[in-house]
C-alpha cells in the first residue's frame, strides 16, 4: 500500500477497513482517471510537472483506460483502492514522474472528485430514464382519451376517470422528480479538488478552478474545510432525488399490479416481463413490477445510510464517511435499473377498455348526480343527501356524455398531454441531449 509506513498492518484490519470498497473503486477508476488527467494538467500549469512530463502522464492513463475497458485492469483488495492503482501503474510505466502526480492532493479529494462525476453521470442518465417515461405515458394517454375507468379511494369506488387522466398524473409527478434531479444534479456538479485532507495544500498556488473547469464542474468548494463537511450530505442530495422518483415507479408498479389482476382486468403487462410459477401452469406474475415496487425501499435504507452516518461526527475527515460512497453508488445503479425495468415495459401495457367501462357502476356517477342538483339551485349539501338517498335509482350514463359534463382542463375526459409534452420540452434541457 503506497500510505504503508514501516508498520507492517495485520491483514485482518486491511480487509476489515478495504471491505468491499475494491468493488465500487472498480466502477470508480474510469472517473478517477479522468479527474487524475485533470490535476495533472494543472500540475502542469503551477510548473510541478514540464510540458514532457505531462505527456508522458497522459499518455499513461491513455493506456490504462484502454486496459481498464478491456477489462485487463480493476481494482484487487491488496491495491486498497483505486488511486493506488493508478499511481502504481503510472509509476510502472513512465518511472518517477507517476511519483509525482499525488503533489497536493489527497485521497479525501480524490475520491469525491470520481464520486462526483460518478453521480453526474448517473443522475443524468436518470433524467433520461425519467423523461423517456413520462413520454411514454403521454403516449399511452393520447392512446386511451376515451377510456372511462373507475377512479379510487380507500380501495373503494369513487368517481369516474379515464386510462388518459391516470397517466397523465404520473406523467405530471414524474416531471416534479425530472426538476428534483435537475436541482441534485446542480448540487453534485462542485468541485473538491485542491481541498486536499480538507486543509489545502501549502506552498503550491493549485489552479483549483481550471481543474474544476477541466472537469465540466459548475464550481468549486472555496472553503476547503466544506468539503469534508459536505461528504455524505451532497451525496443525500442526489439519493434524495432518487428515492423521489423510485416512490413514483413504486406508486405505478403498485396500480399496475393491481389493474392487471382478473378481479380488476384493466390492463394486459407484456409478457415477456412477466414470470411463471413452478407449480401452477397457468400463471402470468408480474414480478419485474412487484420488485420494482420493492426496491423503493432499499433505496430509502441506502439514503437512511447518508442521513445518518455524518451526524455527531466532529468536522474533518473520518474513515466513517467510506461508508456513504457505498450508499451513493448503490443507489445510482439501482435507480437506473428500475428506470430502464418501467421504460422497457410500459410501451407493452395496453389498458382494456370493454372492463373497464363495465366496472362503471351506476354509484360512481352519484357526485355528478348531486352536482346536477346543484345546477338546478339546490345548495350542495342538500343535494349531497338527496343523492344519497336516491343511491338504488341511479343510471351509468353513456360513457361520452359522462366525460362531456367535465368542463375544466385536467379534468377526466379534458386530459391535455400537449401540455404535459410542452412542460417536459421545457423542462428537460439539463440533459443535455
Amino acid at each position: 500500500m503506497l500510505w504503508q509506513k514501516n508498520v507492517r498492518v495485520a491483514d485482518w484490519v486491511t480487509r476489515f477497513t478495504v471491505g468491499e470498497d475494491y468493488r465500487w473503486d472498480t466502477l470508480l477508476l474510469p472517473y478517477d482517471i479522468e479527474a487524475t488527467r485533470a490535476h495533472a494538467e494543472g500540475l502542469g500549469r503551477i510548473g510541478i510537472l514540464s510540458q514532457d512530463e505531462l505527456a508522458a502522464v497522459e499518455t499513461g492513463l491513455e493506456r490504462l483506460e484502454e486496459k481498464v475497458r478491456d477489462g485487463e485492469i480493476g481494482v484487487r483488495p491488496e491495491d486498497e483502492d483505486c488511486h493506488t492503482v493508478i499511481e502504481e501503474y503510472l509509476t510502472r510505466e513512465i518511472g518517477e514522474t507517476g511519483k509525482k502526480i499525488h503533489t497536493g492532493r489527497s485521497r479525501n479529494d480524490q475520491v469525491l472528485a470520481a464520486l462526483r462525476l460518478f453521480l453526474r453521470e448517473g443522475i443524468r442518465s436518470a433524467g433520461a430514464g425519467a423523461r423517456n417515461l413520462v413520454e411514454s405515458l403521454i403516449r399511452l394517454a393520447e392512446e386511451n382519451r376515451a377510456a372511462i375507468m373507475p377512479g379510487y379511494t380507500h380501495y373503494q369506488r369513487a368517481m369516474p376517470t379515464t386510462a388518459a387522466s391516470w397517466a397523465l398524473g404520473y406523467a405530471e409527478l414524474l416531471l416534479s422528480d425530472l426538476e428534483t434531479l435537475r436541482f441534485a444534479h446542480g448540487r453534485v456538479n462542485t468541485s473538491p479538488l485542491g481541498s486536499a485532507a480538507g486543509y489545502g495544500a501549502p506552498f503550491l498556488e493549485l489552479d483549483r478552478a481550471g481543474v474544476a473547469a477541466g472537469l465540466g464542474f459548475e464550481e468549486v468548494q472555496l472553503h476547503v474545510a466544506s468539503v469534508q463537511l459536505s461528504r455524505g450530505k451532497l451525496e443525500l442530495q442526489a439519493v434524495h432525488a432518487f428515492v423521489q422518483t423510485a416512490a413514483t415507479l413504486n406508486r405505478i408498479a403498485s396500480d399496475l399490479v393491481l389493474f392487471n389482476t382478473a378481479e380488476y382486468g384493466f390492463v394486459k403487462l407484456p409478457a415477456a416481463y412477466c414470470t411463471g410459477s413452478s407449480i401452477m401452469p397457468q400463471k402470468q406474475n408480474p414480478d419485474v413490477l412487484e420488485l420494482v415496487r420493492a426496491h423503493y425501499h432499499r433505496l430509502v435504507a441506502e439514503m437512511s445510510v447518508l442521513l445518518t452516518l455524518p451526524a455527531n461526527l466532529p468536522s474533518g475527515y473520518h474513515r466513517d464517511l467510506q461508508l456513504t460512497k457505498e450508499a451513493a453508488m448503490r443507489s445510482v445503479l439501482l435507480t437506473n435499473d428500475l428506470l430502464e425495468a418501467m421504460n422497457r415495459l410500459m410501451p407493452g401495457v395496453s389498458f382494456q377498455a370493454d372492463r373497464m367501462r363495465e366496472a362503471c357502476s351506476p354509484d360512481l356517477f352519484a357526485t355528478a348526480e348531486a352536482l346536477e342538483r346543484v345546477r338546478a339551485g339546490v345548495p350542495f349539501r342538500d343535494a349531497y343527501r338527496q343523492a344519497a338517498e336516491h343511491l338504488d335509482g341511479l343510471q351509468a350514463p353513456d360513457p361520452d356524455a359522462a366525460l362531456a359534463s367535465y368542463r375544466v382542463d385536467g379534468f377526466p375526459g379534458r386530459e391535455r398531454p400537449d401540455l404535459v409534452r410542452k412542460k417536459l420540452e421545457a423542462g428537460a434541457g439539463w440533459l443535455g441531449d
